[in-house]
């Protein structure tokens, strides 16, 4: 785990409860399967955003980087666009 166990609930549990009027209830195993998902999708998008830093022959990424690689990777289904 990239992301300390505790923040991710405290955090997971605070969006959730935020989103819906009915309090949510979350099972060690539902978090830790939301947290390995997150982490791989955060991993993953970092890395074709390094790849796009790498191809305008840079070391460094920028915020053009991310936004080019979540462009190329598309829509998230099921998340609302911000």
């Amino acid at each position: 785990m990239l992301i300390p166990k505790l923040p991710f609930a405290r955090l997971t549990r605070e969006i959730s409860n935020e989103m819906s009027p009915e309090p949510f209830r979350w099972t060690a195993e539902a978090l830790l399967a939301l947290q390995e998902a997150s982490e791989d999708f955060i991993v993953h998008l970092l890395e074709d955003t390094n790849l796009c830093a790498i191809h305008a022959k840079r070391v460094t990424i920028m915020p053009k980087d991310l936004q080019l690689a979540r462009r190329i990777r598309g829509p998230i289904l099921g998340v609302a666009s911000s």
